[in-house]
């Protein structure tokens, strides 16, 4: 019984119908359940980021309210990116502790309380303070929902579905503005005298971001657990309980209603070098040859795409640029003289416009551009294996960086605006640097290395979102000189990687299980 190269002993285990959790899950199959599970993880998707990146259009509509300065707005900015930075690990160790379901549904929960208090904050410093801690408790969002999707397909649909879910991801600031247009420009204003505010539009925006989190919570109660969680607790009977449903499920419509025919869960051998390390054991070759060259490598790439810092602005941006073209002629202008000319001389405002509203013209190029990089992403999937991983960084960080040098050399207005939406395409890098550091890792470093190369890009991140806002400001050429630069430099630190298309191909077993990994990272 070994001449297809299968263990003897391991075929013995099969006739009592155990079986390894991977086969016992794509036993499952692929139906209704994972349809649902993945249309469940999109909406999961949106509303962390509805909690967690609605600042962006918060921060210019209550700042006539607030009366907030530019250094103020800063830090506005940057508080909601302190929480996600804080909370991710934390919150990672929860749901390996006490499961995937529960903690989602307790973050939602927690996160949305936080958001809808934070739309009754009486100043700046009370919504700075409200914001942080309510991304603080919907940081591992993203993660834990990636995780329970990934967790609960068969390992044939994994990276596939784990792509779509990324799509949305991308998608999703363009989303928060469909959210805001309808609701923004609302002209009505109630004074609530016991809490000396005025409740108005921008309030009503944060309280209705509030909404997917809450259905999101409500629907993960009529879904499973992770059953690989539950299987590694030791829960043999509940993981098969669960994957049983899975199965009912996914094929209550199909000519399939047979049970499940699998009568145990076999755990996967572990090897000898799969024993607990210290601290110090684990992170020691990530700064030896060969490993710390790939290190100092990825790190500089996160670190240098600061593309999340440009779209933090961006409807601010947006919103001036058209304003901008609504009221003066001028053609032969670049998007930097545009943001000059309305710092120096801001235009009338219109009576009957609600107070910093923004423009919806400029809520639409918000969403265009979030769809433009979902479909790029995309798109960029359907070429990867005939140029590389590395070779497509090269190309994408080339691109976009050179258009974001030549943006404010341009003049013509619509010309140079162009130029500003192809550097703001360079995010869609993100998903490729995660593909090569699973790639260049091995798989029990790969967490680890990714872990610390991401947790400098979120660092920087934090200060060049100050940098910039001074800088939009007071010097806004050199702003995107500097971070146009920084980006296109990432074209030639890329090239100091091997390029993957001739990496040698490696066994079924363990390609098998890089997969898994990535898609879990």
């Amino acid at each position: 019984m070994s001449f297809n190269g299968k263990d003897e002993n391991a075929e013995l285990q099969y006739t009592d119908g155990k079986v390894p959790f991977e086969e016992a899950l794509n036993k499952a199959g692929f139906g209704l359940y994972s349809y649902l599970l993945v249309a469940l993880t999109g909406f999961l998707i949106i509303a962390f980021a509805c909690v967690g990146f609605s600042s962006m259009f918060l921060i210019p509509t209550s700042a006539c309210e607030l009366e907030t300065t530019t250094a103020q707005q800063g830090l506005l900015a940057a508080g909601p990116i302190v929480g996600l930075l804080l909370g991710a690990a934390p919150w990672g160790y929860v749901a390996d502790t006490r499961g995937r379901k529960m903690t989602l549904v307790v973050s939602l929960a927690c996160a949305a309380v936080v958001n809808s208090v934070a739309s009754l904050s009486v100043n700046w410093i009370m919504l700075l303070i409200l914001q942080f801690f309510a991304t603080l408790l919907a940081a591992g969002q993203f993660s834990l929902s990636m995780t329970l999707l990934s967790e609960s397909v068969p390992m044939a649909k994994r990276n596939q579905v784990v792509m779509v879910v990324t799509s949305i991801f991308i998608l999703a600031q363009g989303l928060i503005a469909v959210i805001a247009i309808p609701i923004i420009p609302l002209p009505f204003a109630y004074e609530l005298p016991a809490l000396g505010i005025i409740w108005n539009s921008w309030r009503t925006l944060m309280l209705v971001a509030t909404i997917p989190s809450i259905i999101s919570a409500c629907c993960l109660f009529f879904f499973c657990e992770s059953p690989k969680y539950v299987f590694s607790k030791g829960r043999e009977e509940e993981a098969l309980d669960i994957l049983r449903r899975i199965h009912r499920i996914n094929n209550s419509f199909g000519k399939n209603k047979e049970e499940l025919q699998v009568k145990g869960l076999q755990m996967e051998l572990q090897q000898a070098s799969d024993k607990p390390k210290s601290k110090k054991e684990q992170f020691a070759p990530l700064v030896r040859a060969p490993l710390l060259k790939y290190m100092i490598i990825m790190t500089l790439l996160f670190v240098f795409q600061q593309i999340g810092s440009l779209l933090v602005w961006f409807p601010t941006v947006a919103n001036v640029f058209i304003e901008s073209l609504e009221t003066d002629s001028l053609m032969n202008r670049t998007v930097c003289d545009v943001l000059r000319a309305n710092f120096e001389s801001p235009p009338e405002p219109d009576p009957d416009a609600v107070p910093c509203s923004l423009n919806n013209t400029a809520m639409l190029i918000v969403l265009g551009v979030s769809a433009m990089q979902s479909i790029l992403s995309n798109v960029i999937n359907l070429f990867l294996n005939l140029v590389g991983r590395r070779n497509m960084v090269i190309i994408i960080t080339s691109v976009c960086g050179v258009s974001g040098i030549i943006m404010n050399l341009v003049p013509n207005t619509i010309a140079s605006g162009v130029l500003y939406v192809v550097l703001l395409m360079g995010l869609v890098v993100l998903g490729l640097y995660t593909a090569i550091a699973v790639a260049l890792f091995p798989t029990d470093l790969r967490v680890l290395a990714l872990g610390l190369s991401m947790s400098g890009a979120r660092i920087g991140t934090i200060a060049s979102v100050q940098i910039l806002n001074y800088l939009l400001v007071n010097n806004c050429d050199a702003g995107f000189y500097i971070f146009a630069t920084l980006f296109g430099s990432s074209a030639i630190v890329a090239a100091f990687l091997p390029d993957d298309r001739r990496l040698v191909q490696k066994p079924e077993s363990d390609q098998k299980k890089t997969d898994e990994d990535a898609t879990h990272l």
